[in-house]
């Protein structure tokens, strides 16, 4: 589960889970082999995550890329343990709960963003939310124009049609959720029921559940007229729309002048 901080950067939540393989079901659950214990499992999650980093693909203002890893704050806890308060209920109570947050908690809140709106929200000199955001667009810019009016030869023309797009782009159409556009959970296939399932079983329950139980009314509508309630609202709506006819009338004759003034010149 990725759940948003309030300083802007995203933590995920990971249920880690050490199962053995039968090779004759690939979907059978079996313990782990013989020897390896949580223990194992925890030191291995604390290797990978001082281990493991990616460089990100060439962006004009970096061409080599950036480096990420994952930071300092790495907290293990075993669920059901003995030594351990944390329990099933526990876990899936607090990925709920994150399941549930956005930017609001960053004190940011908006719908995409779009050049006419960006200038509201983004600031290279703001707090650090309109810094993150005028990051995201910034990076996330277009990175390739071709503004030149001289034809140029099939083969340039052809080389700018196989420009790789720019994998940055992601950046500016999630700039209101500071450049993070993931799902807010991801679940293995063999450790839990798809979302897939979880669709299909309401579908099916759906189509066949019972329908003959009794209809319960908790309201009712009823037409009750139309039009306007008093002769002071019709008066001001007709005022209204005739002073729009006039100033449509006006500024017709006011083209149709300056019109025949040009061709008169």
């Amino acid at each position: 589960v990725a759940e948003m901080q309030r300083r802007g950067a995203v933590h995920f939540h990971v249920l880690l889970r050490l199962d053995g393989v039968d090779p004759h079901d690939r979907h059978a659950r079996v313990p782990p082999p013989a020897g390896i214990t949580a223990d194992d499992l925890d030191t291995a999650v604390h290797a990978a995550a001082r281990q493991i980093t990616v460089t990100t693909p060439p962006h004009p203002d970096r061409p080599h890329g950036w480096p990420i890893a994952w930071g300092e704050q790495v907290d293990v806890r075993r669920i059901g343990a003995s030594d351990s308060d944390v329990t099933d209920g526990k876990v899936a109570a607090y990925l709920a709960k994150y399941a549930t947050k956005s930017t609001e908690v960053t004190g940011h809140c908006s719908t995409r963003l779009t050049p006419d709106t960006i200038d509201a929200y983004a600031d290279p000199e703001g707090d650090h939310l309109a810094r993150l955001i005028d990051a995201c667009w910034r990076l996330g810019r277009p990175t390739h124009h071709h503004t030149t009016r001289i034809a140029a030869p099939t083969g340039e023309r052809q080389a700018g049609l196989d420009t790789t797009p720019n994998t940055y782009a992601g950046l500016r159409r999630w700039a209101h959720m500071l450049g993070y556009g993931g799902h807010f959970l991801t679940k293995a296939r063999r450790y839990s029921i798809t979302f897939g399932q979880l669709r299909d079983t309401r579908a099916t329950y759906r189509r066949t559940e019972d329908d003959t139980t009794d209809t319960i009314t908790v309201g009712t509508l009823a037409f009750v007229g139309s039009g306007w309630l008093t002769n002071g609202d019709a008066l001001l709506a007709n005022t209204a729309a005739a002073q729009h006819r006039e100033r449509r009338r006006v500024g017709r004759e006011e083209l149709a002048h300056e019109a025949w003034s040009g061709v008169a010149a």
